[in-house]
């Protein structure tokens, strides 16, 4: 929404002006977001509604090999996974089982670990990087022009305040404030009511790390946190009541008794709600100066697990840009790639987080009899289960690509090993674009701070230059012409040496 210039406080003076880029949530999409902007030296606020503390009502419970290799490219993966739990194989219904130790990754599992964790992990790096945060702050105001956004924000004690951005990126969730001011809507609709979610501990453990399954009209889903108590996740078709409807533990169990065959002895509930899950998606995930991200951009269906691993990787593709707009290395227009490459990426997540629903809670005989020759074909097709794997676990994404480009262009590029002994996303922990060359060839022009140079640890001949989000930008097969590799970098980097300023 653009128009409003004034940059004057509520008071008349004019407004604080904290960073260049202000994000408003402290999920793990803004954490993620925040320490990427402060590791790169840009200056940013978090602006986050809820007091500071640590909150163990996750939601989410799975990291994808995708996310991990994020993660890893920051430096966290291995904390992590040394504080989760690994699995390499999904059941996501009946006997649809999607295998994970061929995945074409070092993480060839997924990794069971609340979101807590993972939001520890991410806010410890920010800080450390120099994230500012404002905690008690909510946002109730937003407006744009040509230089910059202003947001003004309601502080502890009610106090208020304007404060003054380049950008801004809302990381609030499915209500968001910022998607609202900037007047986007949110079309979709409830595809489960009333979900039933509660913290127990159990009796008797399940015997895998994620128990799932739906039997008829009822659906559960159990999950350890850790600490000795579960979450479980169950639905009943037939139970399509208000989120504020009372719920005992006794529903919990029956309804897990119905779609797991036992209850595992379930008992001492420390906390029980109610949520509906939706599936929407905004149009578009940029309105001038203003982003969204993660859930203020797209909701889905918890099958799959993919809802908090998409916004992470929303937050991975929007941060290096913002980081090379602002430096003075590229031209805003970078910015819009942002929607070209992230939105699709959000509808293929509805489709197919939404699909995993539908067959899971089919009803009627004859679809049920559709679902059991579809488990089978996926369970015994290898072509179509890897489609299926990719799509879940994030590798197979791939961006748009300018025609005539290289065929590697726009892919994820895995973790490669470099003749130095270290690996490529250990490379790219510097938030840096990383060009890996036969190490024949004469090195670049120098770009201090935005270019890692590494070659190959085998005989490969490909020059491969990838984003700092770990996609290739450019490549080619042979030597470069003349002026090529100098050309590709430049269009991706901006001139050697010759920064322009903030």
């Amino acid at each position: 929404m653009t128009g409003n210039t004034d940059t004057t406080g509520t008071s008349g003076a004019p407004a604080v002006t904290p960073a260049p880029v202000i994000v408003v949530g402290s999920g793990p999409t803004g954490l993620l977001l925040a320490g990427d902007l402060a590791a790169a030296g840009i200056p940013v606020t978090v602006l986050e509604k809820r007091p500071r503390k640590t909150s163990n009502l996750s939601r989410a419970f799975v990291l994808h090999a995708r996310t991990l290799e994020q993660l890893d490219a920051r430096g966290l993966a291995d904390e992590l996974e040394a504080t989760g739990r690994t699995l390499d194989r999904l059941r996501l219904f009946g006997r649809l089982t999607i295998g994970l130790d061929d995945l074409p990754s070092r993480f060839a599992h997924l990794l069971v670990l609340p979101q807590y964790e993972v939001e520890k992990a991410l806010l410890r790096r920010a800080v450390e990087a120099g994230a500012g945060f404002r905690y008690d702050t909510e946002m109730t105001g937003l407006a744009q022009d040509a230089d910059g956004v202003t947001v003004e924000a309601r502080g502890p004690q009610g106090r208020t305040e304007s404060l003054r951005a380049a950008y801004v990126v809302g990381a609030d969730g499915m209500r968001s404030a910022v998607r609202n001011a900037i007047g986007l809507p949110f079309p979709g609709r409830s595809v489960i009511r009333s979900v039933v979610l509660a913290d127990v501990r159990l009796a008797e453990q399940p015997q895998g790390l994620l128990t799932v399954d739906a039997v008829g009209d009822a659906f559960a889903f159990l999950a350890p946190f850790g600490d000795g108590y579960h979450r479980v996740i169950c639905w009943h078709r037939g139970r399509d009541v208000p989120d504020t409807e009372p719920l005992d533990l006794a529903e919990v169990k029956e309804i897990t008794r119905l779609a797991l065959g036992r209850d595992y002895g379930m008992h001492d509930a420390r906390w029980m709600s109610r949520f509906h899950s939706d599936e929407r998606q905004a149009p578009a995930y940029r309105v001038g100066r203003v982003f969204l991200a993660g859930d203020a951009a797209h909701v889905h269906t918890p099958a799959g697990g993919q809802g908090m691993n998409t916004g992470l990787q929303d937050a991975a593709n929007l941060g290096w840009k913002l980081v090379s707009v602002l430096a003075g290395h590229a031209d805003p227009a970078l910015l819009d790639t942002y929607q070209a490459e992230r939105h699709p990426v959000g509808r293929a997540v509805l489709r197919s987080s939404g699909g995993l629903v539908r067959l899971a809670m089919v009803k009627r005989p004859w679809t049920r009899a559709a679902r059991a020759l579809l488990t089978g074909f996926l369970n015994t097709v290898g072509p179509a289960r890897r489609r299926i794997t990719a799509q879940i676990t994030g590798v197979g994404h791939r961006y748009p690509a300018p025609r005539g480009a290289h065929p590697l262009t726009g892919t994820r590029v895995p973790d490669l090993r470099l003749a130095d002994g270290t690996r490529l996303y250990e490379a790219l922990r510097g938030g840096r674009f990383v060009l890996v060359t036969p190490d024949h060839r004469p090195p670049p022009a120098t770009r201090p701070g935005r270019l890692t140079v590494a070659h190959w640890a085998t005989a490969r001949r490909t020059t491969l230059l990838v984003r700092p989000d770990g996609y290739a930008a450019w490549a080619t097969d042979s030597a470069p012409a003349p002026g090529a590799l100098e050309a590709a970098l430049t269009t991706h980097l901006g001139p050697a040496l010759s920064p322009r300023p903030a």
